[in-house]
């Protein structure tokens, strides 16, 4: 179709190659993920808000609203570094 015909064996290799390229890809992911906090098993409770104090255990509301604040600190840091970092640029 395309007129280019590999020998008999050069599929396994192409397989071959697809694969590797897949799993640098995981490994990178991985690596970009782990760097950005992207394994917190806490985030889950980040769709919680004061209305739902009615639908969860008193403990489990009070270790919502604990991740929420952490979180809202955190994102500022992260806001105020790249707003320094992108006035350190001009």
């Amino acid at each position: 179709m395309f007129g280019i015909e590999l020998q008999d064996g050069w599929t396994i290799y192409i397989w071959l190659l697809a694969g590797a390229g897949i799993l640098i890809a995981v490994a990178i992911g991985l690596r970009w993920a782990s760097q950005n906090e992207q394994f917190d098993e806490d985030i889950k409770y980040l769709v919680f808000d004061e209305n739902d104090r009615d639908k969860m255990d008193p403990e489990e509301f009070q270790r919502a609203m604990e991740v929420r604040e952490e979180q809202m600190r955190r994102r500022e840091e992260v806001l105020a570094a790249k707003r320094a970092a992108r006035l350190g640029e001009q």
